[in-house]
């Protein structure tokens, strides 16, 4: 009890404030790139020509990368220093956006992609656990996690704003170009205001668990795009069992193990479980529908890219206004129940995805516009308090390590969102289309418009066919978020429980 007095009577200044603020444009950075490309997609189409799945990976290999490695990185961090991580990874990640700006092919673009999440994966640890050494006031520890949170959330939702202004009027590279003179106010001002901090732990990182985190989220997630986008076929219980195996073989090495990669134990906790699975879930809708509605609005709709990109606002909009009331929620509910509200709002976003699912028919965009609201919102409530409990709930000594189990389940939120997602969208406009239509109508609706007159009736047919997909898997998303909701609200607990005694 002593420990909490005195730890609450340290207020942040405003040079801490300030170190906030570099911190939060990390993630407004690595969230933006989550989900910029979505409306490059029928440029870099025209451009490279990728086939249906290389765009699928063009999406979601950066967050694989990043969900495979953030763990390893976490612990890195506790151990190196979490300011010296940051800055070492934003220099790699400035390099990486050069190069995936000027790839001069699908395989080259796949493999900037890859490399960026690598470079990603050193930012992101660090950025959660210094909020944490920063602000030791619970209160101020909450308001800076929701701004922290609505530069996740905002910057995901962000992201195809940022990439139809770009894309208005410069060439789909662009879209990583701008990151370089953002790495740079990152670099300076972070060397100025970050405080360097270290966890407690000295032992080398094991490199053999470091290899199975990897290979334990990969082929799960290679053999459900698989399995959704091309059927099955050998690759993909190969994939499924070797992802498998190095799951428990992590698991059971990390029981072993005097440091571990992961502490288990943190598990047992269900204000921490709970929120790492309510922070997944939420996530995964999110990424997911927005990576390929930016397409719809584009291909279906015949929106501009700025405009698409401009349409999504009300989900940056609502998930940024989550700071105006989240100190008030969390003093007048308390802490565990306001975890309950929050994933109750994010069962509300659910409803709000099935309605946009039906919106998506209307003539008019103030559906889509209400609909979009609502999921931004819940996401970014559900996504605030989920963040505080982990936060809260780990040791101080491993906050790098806990840090990165939260980001790990939100970027494997968002690789598995564009995913499942969209695989399962491109299954559902396959299966709408006719048998005999062409090969490049079959790979997507981008590739159709590339060959087909506008005003033909079979683009006509390929759009229905990929609204008719768009609003299935919306509905499926809307569905397990409102369960996956459910179950989480009665996990996690009505009291903020957590390693306080130690």
């Amino acid at each position: 009890m002593t420990q909490t007095t005195v730890t609450s009577t340290h207020r942040a200044t405003p040079r801490e404030w300030a170190a906030l603020g570099v911190l939060t444009l990390a993630v407004v950075l690595l969230a933006i790139d989550g989900t910029v490309l979505a409306l490059a997609v029928p440029a870099l189409t025209a451009d490279l020509a990728p086939t249906a799945t290389q765009v699928l990976w063009i999406g979601d290999v950066y967050s694989f990368a990043l969900a495979g490695l953030l763990v390893t990185m976490g612990n890195v961090a506790d151990r190196i220093g979490r300011k010296r991580l940051l800055l070492i990874g934003s220099v790699a990640f400035g390099i990486a956006s050069a190069g995936a700006a000027f790839a001069p092919s699908p395989e080259a673009l796949i493999a900037a992609r890859a490399l960026l999440g690598v470079a990603g994966a050193t930012l992101m640890p660090s950025t959660l656990s210094l909020v944490r050494g920063i602000f030791r006031d619970p209160r101020q520890r909450t308001r800076a996690i929701a701004v922290w949170s609505a530069g996740a959330t905002g910057g995901a939702a962000a992201g195809p704003l940022v990439g139809g202004a770009l894309l208005e009027h410069f060439w789909w590279g662009s879209v990583f170009l701008i990151n370089i003179p953002v790495i740079v106010v990152i670099v300076v001002a972070g060397a100025v205001l970050l405080p360097e901090s270290k966890g407690g732990g000295r032992t080398p990182i094991d490199l053999l668990s470091a290899v199975l985190s990897v290979a334990a989220i990969v082929p799960v997630v290679y053999a459900v795009k698989h399995l959704v986008g091309h059927g099955a076929d050998w690759t993909v219980p190969v994939a499924a069992v070797v992802g498998i195996g190095a799951g428990w073989w992590f698991v059971r090495r990390q029981r072993r193990l005097t440091t571990p990669l992961i502490d288990l134990q943190l598990f047992r906790i269900p204000a921490f479980s709970g929120a790492v699975v309510a922070n997944s879930l939420s996530v995964f809708a999110l990424t997911g529908l927005l990576f390929f509605f930016s397409q719809y609005l584009q291909l279906v709709r015949g929106f501009s890219p700025l405009l698409a990109g401009a349409a999504e606002l009300p989900a940056t909009v609502a998930s940024i206004a989550v700071i105006a009331v989240i100190g008030l929620l969390t003093r007048r509910v308390g802490p565990g129940r306001s975890i309950g509200l929050g994933l109750a709002v994010a069962a509300v976003a659910a409803v709000g995805m099935a309605g946009l699912a039906f919106a998506e028919g209307l003539p008019t965009y103030v559906g889509i516009a209400i609909a979009l609201a609502v999921v931004g919102l819940g996401v970014g409530v559900s996504m605030t308090l989920a963040t505080d409990a982990v936060v809260a709930a780990a040791p101080r000594e491993r906050a790098g390590a806990a840090s990165a189990i939260s980001e790990t389940g939100y970027e494997l939120g968002v690789a598995m969102g564009i995913a499942v997602l969209g695989s399962l969208q491109t299954a559902f406009y396959r299966a709408n289309l006719d048998a005999g239509a062409p090969d490049p109508v079959r790979e997507s609706l981008a590739g159709a418009a590339q060959v087909l007159d506008p005003s033909s009736p079979t683009f006509a047919q390929a759009q229905h066919a990929f609204t008719g997909g768009m609003q299935l898997a919306s509905v499926c998303a809307a569905v397990l978020l409102a369960v996956a909701s459910v179950v989480a609200l009665r996990v996690i607990p009505n009291r903020q429980d957590g390693p306080r005694e130690h």
